[in-house]
């Protein structure tokens, strides 16, 4: 049985029994909606992230590209790979950086869910 957990995302099709799933255990997923990119898969059952995004520059009165990567956790039931395009939903702290978890892959970037 899946939980609702509060956003309006496709569900994974895969079953899990993890206790760090917003789908299937009983963490809750609050504040921040972030999209990215995953830019490093090696760890287990973690991502890294990497967001773009335009920051104001003042002086020129123009915006210039800035990127930062977020640690997300990877629930057993989402399978992103690297250079897909991900949904991370902020949580609770789950170690020292993860304080996001994924929670949608886009399907159309070739990271299946």
């Amino acid at each position: 049985m899946v939980r609702n957990i509060g956003v309006s995302v496709v569900s994974p099709r895969k079953t899990c029994e993890d206790d760090h799933c917003p789908f299937h255990g009983t963490l809750s997923v609050r504040g921040k909606l972030l999209t990215g990119i995953v830019s490093s898969a090696k760890a287990p059952k973690m991502v890294v992230v990497s967001r773009e995004y335009p920051q104001p520059t003042p002086k020129y009165k123009r915006y210039q590209r800035s990127r930062s990567k977020v640690h997300a956790y990877l629930p057993p039931c989402v399978e992103a790979k690297e250079g897909a395009e991900v949904k991370i939903a902020e949580c609770r702290p789950l170690s020292k950086t993860v304080s996001f978890v994924v929670i949608e892959v886009n399907t159309k970037d070739g990271g299946g869910n």
